[in-house]
């Protein structure tokens, strides 16, 4: 399968792209990279994980997916607490970062069915 024809790809595309354009008027250049390279891990995750040969390395690089989910939803929250990110925004994002995690958590159980398929 071809990672551009996954939900969780497209989403997670959309997700990055509204971060960089949400945050581009921040003057904290650390946190506005921070923020914006967790965003942009976990479409990239995803297309790598893809793009690699076997089904272990595509869970794998799943599992990092999901993994920047966790990191970016902590910095949405932080952005929130320290006024750089509207709150209703936030709670947005933070909402679709929680769905993206839990697809990547559904494609991932999928995947390990096809390692060791259940009896």
């Amino acid at each position: 399968m071809n990672f551009r024809n996954l939900e969780v790809w497209k989403r997670s595309v959309r997700l990055s792209a509204e971060l960089y354009q949400g945050l581009r008027g921040l003057k904290d250049y650390g946190f506005k990279d921070q923020i914006t390279r967790s965003g942009l891990s976990v479409p990239s995750n995803i297309a790598e994980g893809y793009g690699r040969g076997s089904v272990k390395e595509t869970i794998q690089f799943l599992h990092y997916a999901k993994g920047s989910c966790a990191e970016l939803q902590t910095q949405i929250i932080i952005g929130i607490e320290v006024g750089y990110i509207e709150k209703q925004q936030g709670i947005q994002w933070q909402q679709e970062s929680e769905e993206l995690s839990a697809m990547l958590g559904g494609l991932i159980k999928t995947k390990r069915q096809h390692i060791s398929p259940p009896k």
